[in-house]
């Protein structure tokens, strides 16, 4: 059974910075690919960032570039996203993701319906 429990959530001021963290349990962790996706009240959950199973490879959102940086520990089962300058619109819930499918490639990798597991969410909230 797959468990993935984010946490490093919370209230921050605009221009800070936050690093959230994902820790994974039940599938072999260093051969899925893994993201982070957010949703804000009204709007639908979006992709953030995703970073393939090797880690070689990562893909963000356009609005996010150069402030947000996905990383992985195979070691430590673990993900994390380094969130920089931060903004009002950063604002939302967090969810940390693993793909369904063992070494996925290319594009798959940034496929949002290809992530199978979700973790419980953890709140980010920016303010001006």
């Amino acid at each position: 059974q797959v468990q993935l429990v984010e946490s490093g959530g919370g209230l921050h001021q605009a221009g800070g910075s936050l690093r959230l963290s994902c820790a994974a349990s039940g599938r072999t962790f260093s051969t899925y690919s893994m993201a982070w996706f957010r949703q804000a009240p009204g709007k639908e959950r979006e992709l953030v960032a995703a970073i393939s199973w090797s880690g070689v490879s990562t893909g963000y959102l356009d609005s996010v570039k150069g402030r947000f940086t996905i990383s992985r520990d195979n070691a430590k089962n673990t993900i994390y996203l380094q969130m920089n300058s931060l903004k009002p619109e950063d604002s939302a819930v967090y969810y940390c993701a693993q793909h369904a499918e063992s070494r996925s490639t290319g594009p798959d990798t940034r496929n949002p319906n290809k992530y199978a597991y979700w973790g419980q969410g953890t709140q980010v909230t920016v303010s001006s």
